[in-house]
């Protein structure tokens, strides 16, 4: 890899995390630390930390950093990570090919990343693999799509002006919506006593002009998708109009999400 194609990656890990974790992820790290039940002394895995919101969140909950790993296959995400989180192990890996001995954890989660895996029962395979006997584990999805309005009508936008890959990439997130199958998904894989919890969420951005952003320049690089200046300028600007519904009094883009918080147990 160049040092230009990492450079790419920790520019674009960066603005994932100064645009996206505030307004949209920061609220649900609490969430699957408390539905994780972490205690002080566990060791704790996150699975596709990207820049490590919920691995810097655990910290408090295992008593020291050393107790946290945070694994992710995006080098500029890991180096961001990093820069955040000294203390904490972070490691470049893959969610199906886990490079842990087995029963190394006492916890793994992992916070909107198994939409992306390329292998996803295996990767829960893995999780389940690296779990101590009566482990636990906690996974966060997106709802699906047609259940956060606010992002449908952004996929809607970005069809219209930017074609097919940027809206996909937009779309990837909620792909797992359904509550039956994740919950079979991950009873397959061998977890016990698995359920599957919605939760309501808000996300606030400064403007929606920020929102949108946000997705062009922190979220669709890092999946590939790479706009011009004159084409997010464009979107930009036909943003404030389509997405107006969602602005309120201040200015401030807000509006309500849902996400899916899967747990279960390593027999």
């Amino acid at each position: 890899m160049t040092h230009a194609t990492i450079q790419a990656q920790i520019d674009a890990a960066k603005a994932y995390e100064d645009l996206m974790v505030p307004a949209l992820f920061g609220e649900w790290g609490p969430v699957v630390a408390d539905a994780a039940h972490i205690q002080t002394g566990q060791r704790v895995l996150d699975v596709a930390c990207g820049t490590g919101v919920l691995a810097r969140g655990v910290l408090s909950r295992t008593g020291k950093a050393e107790f946290v790993t945070g694994l992710d296959p995006n080098a500029g995400m890991l180096e961001v990570a990093r820069q955040l989180a000294p203390g904490v192990e972070w490691q470049q890996g893959l969610a199906e090919s886990l490079p842990f001995p087995d029963a190394t954890f006492d916890v793994v989660v992992s916070q909107f990343g198994l939409m992306f895996f390329h292998d996803r029962s295996e990767a829960i395979r893995e999780a389940l693999r690296v779990l101590k006997p009566g482990g636990r584990m906690a996974f966060a999805v997106w709802d699906s799509l047609e259940n956060i309005p606010a992002y449908a009508d952004a996929v809607a936008l970005l069809e219209r002006l930017a074609g097919a890959p940027a809206a996909n990439a937009v779309r990837a997130p909620f792909v797992l919506g359904d509550r039956r199958d994740l919950e079979m998904l991950f009873a397959g894989a061998g977890f016990k006593s698995v359920e599957v919890a919605t939760r309501k969420g808000v996300a606030r951005f400064p403007s929606v002009r920020v929102m949108v952003e946000a997705d062009l320049r922190g979220w669709l690089p890092v999946l590939g998708v790479v706009l011009t200046e004159e084409q997010i300028e464009g979107i930009l600007q036909a943003a404030e109009h389509a997405l107006q519904q969602y602005v309120s009094s201040d200015g401030a883009a807000s509006f309500a999400t849902s996400a899916h918080i899967v747990t279960g147990m390593k027999p």
